[in-house]
């Protein structure tokens, strides 16, 4: 018996559907980011991407443990001198609160090409309306 790779051509994607309110930002992290990298299927092979797609509404309920809200912040740099700019989670959930999920989720895939397209599968909605039914998402559900 020998083993079998999977062959970008003969990846079947299947669409999900996460509700984030009241789940744990990292316990829903850690599954969003499984379920993209395709570690859940059992064809699962490292250089290719055999995961799935993923839709996460009401993202603006997702719950921050701790005094993760005043403390945990954001960086980014404009490119300018003095571009620093921070922002703290609290603040970035009540303004962007996708961003906030787009964030954990990436720091959780590889940092390379194929985990660059791997984030394109993630489409993350504040509220509960998204515009994905006719792709027919299953429900996933996430504890916590």
């Amino acid at each position: 018996m020998s083993t079998v790779s999977a062959k970008k051509n003969e990846v079947a994607r299947q669409w999900f559907i996460v509700d984030a309110s009241g789940v744990v930002l990292g316990r829903l992290a850690t599954k969003v980011a499984s379920v993209l990298k395709g570690k859940h299927k059992t064809i699962y092979t490292p250089h290719v991407d055999t995961g799935d797609f993923v839709v996460v509404i009401n993202a603006e309920k997702v719950r921050l443990t701790g005094k993760k809200l005043e403390e945990k912040s954001y960086v980014h740099h404009s490119g300018y001198p003095g571009g620093l700019k921070s922002i703290t989670a609290g603040k970035l959930l009540k303004t962007r609160p996708e961003e906030v999920i787009k964030a954990a989720v990436k720091g959780m895939l590889p940092k390379n090409p194929m985990g660059r397209d791997m984030i394109l599968k993630m489409k993350v909605y504040p509220g509960s309306v998204h515009p994905h039914e006719a792709q027919k998402p299953e429900p996933m559900k996430i504890e916590g």
